[in-house]
């Protein structure tokens, strides 16, 4: 296949096409609660931090449990699952459009708008709120990757994502080695993870506003072109296999991948858990002896983070797969529930920063001073609770997120479609 953007108009939908497909949805909406919990720690400004753990040292056996769960299984897990459904969403989109009768340039020029709209958005979040942002680096990824990649064929897409995902094992076991040979005492240990944790812990420590404001919008480009952009690889390895993904309709018709979908839930679930124990045992006490290399384990956190993340989106391929098949309907009140999060995931993922910064940053209330790892976390599954409510509302009422709306008004607003 030379053409991608043909693949995409001739694939073929799931049975009763225009039925919402229940497992993004169902993954989007749950990966918000792994989002919040993986960026509130940041709030705990007070704490000594060691090496590249957004965590605080010590804390109570409840605190300690908290921050090895998070590592383990949160912690740079989200947002390459994050980034898989972005990439996945954009061919759904590209596809819509070219089927609803616009022309190929037409549409690559819509999807062009909308992630320069996306960078727009994320610019203002992290100069408001929060320098963690990623819609930032997600439409600055989906910019450049778009243009190069959803007109190039399956197989391009796979070599690509597999060119990156080798340069991330090279990495890896060149950062390995940087470690073994600094507990051996022959080396010195780089510091890269722990002047992003420095930068993130100074956005929200000082109290002023404006230095805060400053602080965050240092911290933004990193983020946008190097920890979840093009230059990390995580993300545009993850888009890429998105892309792939959605063109084999893999969470559309996943009856018709089951196989693959349960080798990459089991196997990447299973490497990004054990990948993350020696970051968590480390940062709890258990390890004390990688305590000087820790930020040399940043790399292959990240890399069996991709594992686990892309474990994530199958695992629910396979819940979503379970659900279509239901009698009664596609999804309980539970599953109705997340799913509502996710269809306005980028309303609930602005509103976790506009309930987390004011009340935790010093330049708000400053409550982040005085918490620890286990109260943050249950504060962060109350901001998620809170959220899934007002999309609830949101869903009995039939209308969108206002900030899927004002994104869809400012992207379609000059299209002729």
């Amino acid at each position: 296949m030379a053409s991608g953007t043909s693949d995409i108009r001739d694939a073929p939908g799931p049975p009763g096409a225009g039925r919402r497909l229940p497992a993004p949805d169902l993954a989007r909406g749950f990966m918000l609660l792994l989002i919040v919990l993986a960026n509130t720690p940041y709030y705990l400004y007070a704490g000594e931090h060691t090496g590249a753990a957004a965590h605080p040292a010590g804390g109570s056996v409840s605190d300690r449990i908290v921050q090895a769960v998070l590592i383990t299984a949160v912690d740079l897990r989200v947002y390459p699952m994050f980034a898989f459904l972005f990439g996945y969403g954009l061919v759904m989109i590209l596809r819509r459009q070219l089927r609803n009768g616009l022309s190929e340039p037409d549409a690559m020029r819509l999807l062009r708008r909308r992630n320069l709209w996306l960078v727009a958005f994320g610019a203002v979040h992290a100069l408001l709120l929060w320098g963690g942002d990623v819609l930032g680096a997600y439409g600055v990824c989906g910019l450049v990757l778009g243009w190069l990649f959803l007109r190039r064929s399956d197989r391009a897409l796979l070599v690509w994502a597999g060119i990156g995902t080798g340069l991330l094992l090279v990495l890896t076991v060149l950062t390995t080695l940087e470690a073994l040979a600094v507990l051996a005492g022959q080396g010195v240990s780089n510091d890269v993870g722990s002047t992003v944790t420095a930068l993130a812990t100074a956005s929200v420590a000082d109290p002023d506003y404006l230095a805060s404001a400053l602080a965050r919008m240092t911290m933004w480009p990193i983020q946008v072109l190097v920890i979840q952009g093009l230059v990390g690889m995580v993300v545009p390895v993850s888009i890429l296999l998105g892309f792939w993904a959605a063109r084999r309709g893999v969470l559309e018709r996943p009856w018709e991948h089951r196989r693959l979908l349960w080798i990459t839930a089991t196997t990447g679930i299973a490497i990004g858990w054990l990948g993350g124990l020696p970051h968590a045992l480390t940062q709890i006490g258990v390890l004390d002896a990688l305590t000087p290399v820790l930020t040399s384990f940043s790399l292959p956190q990240m890399v069996t983070g991709l594992a686990c993340g892309l474990g994530y989106v199958a695992a629910f391929g396979l819940i979503g797969d379970r659900l279509t098949r239901r009698p009664a309907g596609p999804a309980g009140p539970v599953a109705g529930a997340v799913a509502a999060v996710g269809k306005r995931s980028m309303t609930c993922y602005l509103a976790q920063s506009v309930l987390c910064a004011p009340l935790l940053a010093a330049w708000g209330l400053g409550l982040g001073a005085d918490m620890h790892s286990a109260a943050t976390a249950a504060f962060a599954v109350g901001v998620w609770l809170l959220t899934v409510g007002y999309a609830v509302v949101l869903e009995r009422r039939v209308r969108p997120g206002p900030a899927e709306t004002l994104l869809r008004r400012l992207t379609y607003r000059p299209a002729a479609t």
